[in-house]
């Protein structure tokens, strides 16, 4: 794991080895004062010696600033490197997200990818940079900290030799215990993005149904479950720091100790004892930031757990770069296909199907029958279980999956548009398309006749969803996105299910007469929307029930003559 989130650095290597090497000479500069306080206190005033004593203090100080300068670039470098290392990892989760097939993407929540690509990162941002910051400062100030106290007072070396493991197994202790609430404690984050999200996306159904308190409640439970899980940990957590005072104040107290005993052995001098005590001061202050790392760390341990669920997670879906990257035609072919979304339940069963270049095809059947299953096979948003799906005459999977996706539009159920203008939204379809062009599929889709009254037309501004445009426009506005493609193939998911009657009829017409090259398939709830298709299928349970035009299906099929004479009757009514 280590190594796999090391990679992520590259271009700021030079920054990430900088700053361990200038907090090296930023701790080499802060162990040598106290070295020469000792001189100048020895030398200098205990002989009454005023020029040593003056050229001593100009080093000191000199030292001083080195000290300063060395910490305050390494705390620039450390910035730049932290930040660029956060910035690549956000960058390759994303990208790492957006290769994933669909039935990736269902295995995490939406609340729960956000998570990672936010408070998780930061963690480990926090944590790298501590990394080359602390955890090379503390240990080295540390060595070099002892290493003089060995120089100036060798016997008060076992003060330490007993501090140092209690400090160490105390931390080790708090870290092993704190871990798993941690991990406990970020996993309630996705609940409480995944509550935020639905609220804010369906803002307008709450407030509609007079909801604003339940979901209140909702939030609450979820920010309560984080504080919880968060106490939990940082109840653990909060020892470290008593304990570590503790310790530190009882080595002062050592120090004093044995260091009036050499004194008055004559084994140690004043300033000696007096740089043992700011020695003392940066050996424990070494081991506290040690043990704020560690803490850190187990904070990021679960953190970066989480990320590299999604970074290892292989997309299930082959993109096949070397694939097919041309498509003969429209026609479509279902050869013996089963799928299901989970393993061992089938969705779809035995499916046998072909479907010509240029038809226009239908798809009735209940909800849950397998209609926008079929359909999503087609444009390989999921591999099938069984069998295999052919356009053009070759399997989907033979094709390169940018090339196949380019040339079969699917304009899904949920209407999905972007903050922009109309025309930002329409170019999705195809970013070089012309305005003529963006005109002619509009007119097609019905959708010129809202866009051009508006004030800016085509320039006229979209909401975040589409919000400020009726269901019926919106799905419009995605009918003339697909088309923009130039697709030979065309998907529409009930996507004209808010659109009245007589607009749903100049689409069709449309459809048939001004593009009559292109293969589509209709799935819808109404029989008016699809009885001048070519072909209609019927679905029931995850089978084809029925396969024929509306007067065949209207003459042998029970259950499309109910459709029938049901919606033919509340139509009269």
């Amino acid at each position: 794991m280590l190594k796999d989130l090391a990679s992520r650095i590259r271009e700021y290597k030079k920054e990430a080895i900088l700053t361990p090497l200038l907090m090296v000479g930023e701790v080499f500069m802060e162990v040598l004062i106290p070295a020469l306080m000792a001189q100048i206190i020895d030398i200098g005033v205990s002989q009454g010696n005023i020029s040593y004593t003056v050229k001593m203090s100009i080093i000191l100080v000199l030292c001083a600033f080195a000290s300063m300068f060395f910490g305050v670039l390494g705390a620039k470098t450390a910035s730049v490197a932290s930040s660029g290392f956060a910035r690549n990892l956000r960058h390759d989760l994303y990208y790492k997200i957006e290769d994933f097939s669909f039935s990736n993407i269902d295995s995490f929540s939406t609340s729960s990818l956000i998570t990672r690509l936010t408070t998780d990162v930061q963690n480990v941002q926090m944590a790298f940079q501590m990394v080359i910051r602390m955890f090379v400062r503390s240990p080295i100030m540390f060595l070099f900290a002892i290493f003089m106290v060995a120089k100036n007072g060798g016997s008060v070396m076992f003060i330490y030799i007993v501090a140092v493991p209690i400090l160490a197994a105390g931390i080790f202790f708090m870290m092993s215990k704190a871990h798993p609430k941690f991990e406990k404690a970020f996993k309630s984050y996705d609940g409480l993005n995944r509550v935020v999200g639905e609220n804010l996306n369906g803002i307008r159904t709450v407030k509609a149904y007079v909801r604003e308190d339940e979901e209140t409640e909702k939030f609450d439970e979820s920010a309560t479950q984080i504080y919880n899980n968060f106490v939990s940990a940082q109840r653990i957590m909060a020892l470290s720091q008593p304990m570590m005072s503790a310790v530190m104040y009882l080595c002062i107290v050592a120090v004093c100790y044995v260091g009036a005993r050499l004194i008055n052995n004559g084994h140690m001098t004043t300033g000696q004892l007096m740089s043992i005590f700011t020695y003392n001061a940066q050996i424990l202050m070494s081991l506290i930031m040690i043990g704020m790392f560690m803490v850190m760390v187990t904070i990021a341990r679960a953190s970066a757990e989480r990320i590299m669920e999604v970074l290892e997670t292989e997309p299930d879906m082959a993109i096949n770069e070397d694939g097919e990257k041309s498509v003969k035609d429209g026609s479509i072919e279902f050869d013996h296909v089963t799928f299901g979304y989970k393993k061992g339940t089938a969705v779809l069963e035995d499916i046998n199907l072909k479907i010509k270049s240029g038809m226009m095809v239908g798809i009735l059947g209940p909800t849950g029958s397998g209609k926008s299953t079929l359909i999503s096979l087609i444009a390989r948003l999921y591999d099938v279980t069984e069998g295999r799906v052919m356009v053009g005459g070759r399997d989907v999977r033979d094709y390169n999956l940018k090339a196949l996706r380019d040339e079969v539009s699917v304009v899904l159920q949920k209407n999905q548009l972007f903050t922009g203008s109309v025309k930002e939204n329409l170019r999705w379809g195809n970013k070089d398309a012309s305005d003529e062009e963006i005109v002619k599929v509009c007119k097609i889709a019905a959708a010129d006749s809202f866009i051009a009254p508006l004030k800016e037309g085509y320039d006229s501004h979209v909401e975040q969803g589409g919000t400020n445009f009726s269901g019926g426009q919106r799905q419009r506005l995605c009918i003339a996105r697909a088309l923009l493609k130039h697709p030979k193939i065309l998907i529409m998911d009930d996507s004209t299910s808010a659109v009245d009657t007589a607009t749903d009829s100049q689409i069709r017409a449309a459809l048939k007469n001004d593009v009559k090259d292109l293969t589509k398939i209709i799935i819808a709830q109404r029989i008016s929307s699809v009885q001048d298709a070519d072909m209609i299928i019927m679905m029931n349970d995850g089978r084809i029930e029925d396969v024929g035009t509306h007067d065949e299906l209207l003459m042998r099929n029970k259950n499309y003559q109910g459709l029938y004479n049901t919606q033919t009757k509340a139509k009269e009514a």
